[in-house]
């Protein structure tokens, strides 16, 4: 029989928030899997932020090959994956399994508007960037369905939100549909929630609670001979974090550190539903995260006593290694051998190679074109990923860097217009009086960094100037993986090698 396969994506959890990754918060269902299976120590995130990390890892390519070229969707920005593209789900459905998804989407949605509209995100000068205004949802029908949305994408199954936990509509959406008519502002703002309209009875600290539960029901609802796919994508540790009386106080390290520990739970109710089954030995369980953490807020805890990104540098949204180097742990009992590290390259694009693997299916031709099969690594059938195999990662701010080998190349001053400085509004906001400070990467700002990192994996120590070869060479790699400007990379750059 086809392997079961579960995969949970966290929420801004970083590379440091993990028992079994060193971490102070107690994880102890996820650290059981690691023990019993692998975990990855060089695993990154296609982007540094939500959507585009979601994007790559439910499709296998890279967001900025389709029309989101930098930030995320809001809650009611239009449906970002083509009903024709293969995506993990649709892959796994068209192999014979059940196929459930659980959590947070942030994918974009077909809202129909209250004039019969749908946002088309791929219609010419599509606008995918929602202010407070457009974002509220005054003019959603929210009693029409939606379309666009996970149960068009090869899920079965859905019970979720649309976006983040800060931003509008908040209503839980059950299938293709929100329970409830968000129909009134919302009564009280948590830490970043953006104004919008809220259902009746919807509640902030209830949500990860509610979709492990769903979870949970649905799997026990899957007959035992058929497989299924569950992906379960959970708020935490996101802000705003509401961590439920049954974890609150957990960690000691605060409201977002139990945030982690609520992670910890959910997979622990997933491995006990499997457990249930008598499925353990047939269950490929994956768990990683979208990004890296911001540690921008005091208010999350104190990052000289617990830091979510390790000792990496940076975080979420950049483009140093803190933005995207994420946890990724994988068990599969009998197949995946104990207790192993994988450090070589991975990037969550390999996650649908990998599944259709394990699931004996062949891809589609074209099919997750950024990903590679990791199967064959983490069961050691088969050699890893090589040590130069190139991963590109981009920034809130749209910005491009390339690993390859020992060498990183950032093609953009600063964080690349993440959450360190320069700042996002560098980028986003000519009139913030400090655009001069992060100009674009293009021909009029030929400049970078380069750093390596087998060498100096913390990036400290900036080659761009004594190593004017390498980052050509790494500029014309990257041009042939991009293709075209239409990736939001400049093409005409002019860089010496010599």
């Amino acid at each position: 029989m086809r392997p079961n396969i579960v995969i949970v994506l966290a929420d801004d959890m970083g590379w440091g928030d993990l028992g079994c990754y060193g971490s102070k918060i107690p994880t102890p269902h996820i650290d059981a899997l690691a023990a019993r299976g692998v975990r990855a120590t060089d695993a990154h995130s296609a982007s540094a932020v939500c959507t585009p990390s979601r994007y790559a890892l439910m499709t296998g390519r890279y967001a900025w090959r389709g029309p989101l070229k930098n930030f995320v969707l809001m809650g009611h920005g239009p449906a970002l994956i083509e009903p024709t593209r293969p995506t993990l789900a649709s892959t796994l459905r068209g192999a014979g399994y059940a196929t459930g998804a659980f959590g947070k989407w942030h994918l974009g949605l077909g809202w129909r508007h209250t004039d019969g509209t749908v946002r088309d995100a791929f219609a010419p000068g599509a606008h995918l960037h929602d202010d407070v205004e457009t974002d509220f949802g005054r003019d959603i029908n929210y009693s029409a369905p939606i379309t666009g949305g996970p149960t068009a994408l090869g899920f079965d199954r859905f019970f979720g939100i649309a976006g983040s936990l800060d931003m509008p509509p908040y209503a839980f959406i059950d299938q293709d549909r929100t329970i409830g008519v968000p129909d009134r502002e919302k009564a009280e703002y948590l830490t970043e929630q953006r104004p919008g309209l809220q259902a009746p009875d919807f509640r902030e600290d209830e949500v990860d609670v509610r979709f492990a539960a769903e979870a949970v029901r649905w799997i026990r609802s899957v007959p035992t001979d058929r497989p299924f796919l569950c992906y379960v994508t959970p708020s935490a540790p996101h802000r705003p974090v509401v961590p439920p009386d049954t974890v609150r106080g957990r960690s000691g390290l605060g409201d977002r550190a139990d945030g982690v520990c609520l992670v910890d739970d959910v997979v622990g109710q997933l491995v006990a539903a499997i457990d249930e089954r008598g499925q353990r030995d047939n269950t490929l369980v994956i768990v990683t995260s979208d990004n890296g953490a911001p540690m921008i807020f005091t208010d999350d805890g104190d990052v000289s006593v617990h830091r979510p990104n390790g000792d990496w540098r940076g975080q979420k949204g950049d483009l140093w290694d803190g933005g995207h180097r994420e946890p990724f742990v994988a068990a599969w009992p009998g197949r995946i051998p104990e207790g192993g590290e994988l450090d070589a390259p991975v990037c969550l694009t390999d996650v649908l190679p990998t599944a259709a693997a394990a699931a004996g299916v062949t891809l589609p031709t074209g099919a997750a074109e950024d990903g590679i099969n990791l199967l064959g690594a983490l069961t050691g059938e088969a050699p890893p990923p090589p040590a130069d195999r190139p991963i590109v990662h981009h920034s809130l701010g749209g910005r491009f860097a390339l690993r390859a080998g020992r060498w990183k190349a950032v093609f953009a001053p600063g964080s690349g217009g993440g959450f360190s400085e320069p700042s996002i509004d560098a980028l986003f906001s000519s009139g913030s009086g400090k655009a001069h400070e992060n100009p674009p990467w293009d021909a009029d700002h030929p400049r970078g960094q380069l750093y390596d990192i087998a060498d100096d994996p913390r990036e400290t120590t900036d080659r761009w100037d004594s190593e004017p070869e390498v980052v050509s060479a790494l500029y014309d790699q990257l041009r042939g993986i991009c293709r075209d400007a239409t990736s939001g990379l400049a093409f005409d750059v002019p860089l010496s090698k010599v």
